[in-house]
């Protein structure tokens, strides 16, 4: 799936309308996911009828408010609308963080001809290595609602997120408006778990070694002072030397 939109340019449906328009952006953000491609346009009454009931499918996957984990699952929308006025107004009805098609973007029609597509809406899926899950998922959408991502899941045999690298998913640009809290928990989380290690088996050995290392410091410090003084003086630092000496019990 990532290998149909490398050197492609992917827009977010968010105010910014931030563009993916490099390798690693749309790779980051297209691997190891669902792909629903939604073919629709704005003067089609029933893709303005379907509208709804795609958004709120997306959104009770993806959004952390139902969910406490995002689905692996990405919605591209590929406008067939007439003029860009059509396309914003549709993309005005679909979730925030879709991603879309530009209207001036030539590849959308190339979609609509490699998926052949005859009729709308169109929803097709796909599985991460590009391969056709569901040629139209418009009723099993409407009719099953989100039941339809869990059989999607196996289907297309999805790496758990859990067991890849953290950078894969490190796009901050993604994260919910709850997420510093999220992460600052789990750096807490993370830190008490050192805690546990460091005071766990092998701590009382570490902590010995610590204080035998800064008493060396402290003896060679000592050392150095004792050759700068001469007579009681000496005496009376040899004397704090040899109590540092003591072997610790």
């Amino acid at each position: 799936m990532v290998d149909l939109f490398l050197g492609r340019s992917l827009v977010v449906n968010n105010r910014d309308r931030v563009d993916y328009d490099t390798d690693r952006e749309i790779i980051l953000r297209l691997q190891n996911r669902i792909l629903l491609l939604f073919f629709g346009s704005a003067d089609c009454q029933r893709c303005q009828e379907f509208v709804p009931t795609l958004k709120n499918f997306v959104k009770r996957l993806t959004d952390e408010s139902y969910v406490e984990r995002s689905a692996q699952l990405v919605l591209l929308y590929i406008s067939l609308d007439q003029s860009e006025d059509q396309l914003e107004s549709l993309l005005n009805e679909l979730p925030k963080r879709c991603l879309f098609l530009t209207h001036d973007d030539p590849y959308r029609r190339e979609l609509e001809s490699m998926f052949e597509v005859k009729e709308l809406p169109r929803v097709v899926v796909l599985r991460p290595d590009c391969s056709v899950l569901s040629p139209n998922a418009v009723a099993e959408i409407s009719s099953h609602g989100i039941d339809c991502y869990r059989n999607w899941q196996e289907g297309a045999e999805l790496i758990d997120r859990n067991f890849m690298m953290n950078e894969e998913y490190d796009d901050t640009r993604l994260r919910s408006v709850t997420d510093p809290i999220r992460r600052l928990k789990y750096k807490v989380e993370k830190d008490t778990k050192k805690k546990k290690w460091r005071w766990g088996w092998g701590a009382v050995e570490e902590e010995e070694e610590r204080k035998r290392e800064k008493m060396r410091r402290t003896e060679r410090r000592m050392r150095r002072g004792l050759e700068e003084v001469p007579g009681d003086e000496v005496k009376g630092k040899q004397e704090v030397l040899d109590e540092q000496q003591t072997p610790i019990t």
